[in-house]
């Protein structure tokens, strides 16, 4: 058996039972979405519904397996489907919107339905006249609201709605799938990689397989790699940087900042997310009262960041007042800041 031939066969491994949907139906992580979809689904009735959860967790695609369900292949004749982000004015939903809930549908489903994907970008205006729509036309129409972040719906369509709530994809779920698709496309990858892929997007597959994808046109999928294709620095020299600081050579510190920003490009921004995801975790040895003040300071170096201030400037703040806590912890031993 070749490399090759041997990668595959470890891909369909790791893509076990575990992580397959038991039916063809299912969807991986919202069992509780779907079961209650099911069920307005074989009633052939459904109140109208708010699809709520972070990116890339399968809302849009659950609502088109829902109108698919209700009306079968040609399920696109019943639902008008808009993009609340492009087409988000009071306009849009005075006249598309109106004529396509105004009118009746003839067949087994009493009602058609109408898609707003990132509804939470709709103006204010557009979402009072939505309101009343949603009263006028419900005997014909059913909406579903798509949005990644539901509290900018205003609370009067809200209560109107029956909310789903997506939940991010588990870790085995989303490494399991990404191993999967590395089989099959015969990309050579490493179980490291992949759990980086999943700490980057967060739960998202959208986002995990546009990743995995960027990394693989590099040849293989390595940790290394991947860091080099979201455009962020690898964590061991962020947490040099920091040690460094803390170990009270500020100047030093200071030299390794100047290099992460000329060699990856990174925004301050940027580095100070990952500065304070790495003060925050266990590799840093310092005791929990200065790392709260130490996350206390990284977020106002942020807001100062965001409100436009020098990057340079405050970042080495930021390592001078590392350099500054580091010698009142340590004194003249920097061993506790780092192993």
């Amino acid at each position: 058996m070749s490399e090759e031939e041997a990668s595959k066969v470890l891909a369909e491994l790791l893509w076990t039972e575990k992580y397959r949907p038991k039916t063809l139906d299912e969807v991986v992580n919202q069992e509780e979405v779907v079961i209650r979809l099911k069920q307005f689904i074989k009633e052939k009735n459904t109140p109208h519904l708010l699809f709520a959860g972070p990116p890339g967790t399968g809302k849009t695609t659950v609502a088109h397996a829902f109108a698919h369900d209700l009306y079968g292949s040609d399920y696109r004749l019943y639902l008008l489907e808009l993009n609340a982000s492009d087409e988000r004015g009071i306009d849009v939903i005075r006249t598309k919107v109106k004529e396509f809930a105004r009118t009746k549908t003839p067949g087994n489903v009493p009602f058609k339905l109408i898609l707003l994907d990132e509804s939470d970008n709709m103006t204010a205006d557009a979402q009072q006249a939505l309101r009343r729509l949603m009263e006028m036309y419900v005997a014909a129409t059913r909406f579903i609201l798509i949005a990644n972040y539901p509290s900018k719906i205003i609370e009067p369509i809200q209560s109107r709605c029956a909310v789903f709530r997506f939940v991010p994809l588990s870790r085995e779920d989303v490494v399991g799938r990404l191993s999967w698709i590395c089989g099959k496309e015969g990309v050579k990858c490493n179980q490291d990689a992949l759990n980086t892929i999943y700490d980057l997007s967060e739960g998202d597959m959208r986002k995990a397989i546009n990743i995995l994808q960027t990394a693989a046109a590099l040849g293989e999928v390595s940790v290394s790699n991947v860091y080099k294709v979201v455009g962020l620095a690898h964590p061991k020299e962020i947490k040099e940087m920091i040690k460094t600081a803390l170990s009270g050579d500020f100047i030093k510190a200071r030299n390794i900042l100047r290099s992460l920003m000329i060699t990856y490009g990174l925004s301050g921004i940027d580095i100070i997310k990952q500065i304070h995801r790495e003060i925050t975790s266990s590799d840093i040895d310092l005791p929990e009262e200065v790392k709260v003040e130490l996350a206390d300071y990284v977020g106002e170096i942020q807001f100062r960041l965001v409100e436009g201030a020098d990057e340079e400037i405050q970042l080495d703040a930021l390592l001078a007042k590392l350099a500054v806590i580091g010698k009142k912890v340590v004194g003249v031993a920097p061993r506790r800041v780092g192993k």
